[in-house]
């Protein structure tokens, strides 16, 4: 059963039911207990970054969300889901993500028309990793990079270690390149909707349907 974090933001049940269309089951939820129970956790959202972080606490739903993000099982995050996986935001005021990745979420310079729109990417702001040193091309056209030791998180235990889980990047252009997907370890997360993008989005989610129900 994969768990979808429920904490008032979000396209849960477009999420819920993509799952279901895949064949894999997927449970919305607000019990921390579900979240630790799950093969497998989805974060989703859309809206403030800072508002989801304060709905994420006061539901009590932060350490059962650290807990998913320690590498032991797969985890996507959606939109600001991806987003909340990153050190910082600028967004309404500097403010603390999650710090599984490092690195800080800007809003995109002027120039094309924000918010950005297609292959259902619908946002003003986009993730900058920090500290990015050796690249090399990987399977799929992804950049593969180790985080910089003078980079990493300033909490050890949500640190991407260089040695031992690369950092694997999508770029996408608009005005500037940006990450619009990354993988780390079990960790997957992307900018734009899967579960809004017609066959390809369904694609993605059924390639980490295949992950969960593999154990892989």
């Amino acid at each position: 059963m994969i768990a979808v974090i429920d904490y008032g933001r979000g396209n849960l049940g477009s999420v819920e039911k993509a799952f279901r269309r895949v064949g894999c089951p997927a449970v919305v939820t607000q019990d921390p207990r579900a979240v630790d129970d799950a093969q497998a956790v989805v974060l989703p959202g859309d809206g403030a970054f800072h508002d989801a972080m304060r709905n994420l606490d006061a539901l009590g739903l932060l350490p059962a969300l650290r807990r998913a993000l320690d590498g032991t099982r797969p985890f996507l995050g959606i939109c600001l889901g991806y987003q909340l996986l990153f050190s910082t935001s600028e967004e309404f005021g500097e403010g603390r993500g999650l710090d599984v990745v490092p690195g800080a979420v800007r809003r995109l310079p002027p120039g094309p028309k924000i918010p950005h729109m297609g292959f259902y990417f619908v946002h003003s702001f986009y993730p900058v990793v920090a500290g990015s040193v050796s690249t090399d091309r990987t399977e799929g056209g992804l950049t593969q990079m180790r985080v910089a030791p003078e980079a990493r998180s300033d909490r050890p235990e949500m640190r991407v270690a260089p040695e031992a889980r690369p950092l694997r990047i999508a770029w996408c252009q608009y005005g500037i390149r940006f990450a619009a997907a990354i993988e780390v370890g079990r960790i997957y997360a992307t900018q734009f909707h899967p579960e809004k993008s017609q066959r390809w989005g369904l694609r993605m989610l059924e390639n980490f349907a295949a992950i969960v129900k593999d154990g892989a």
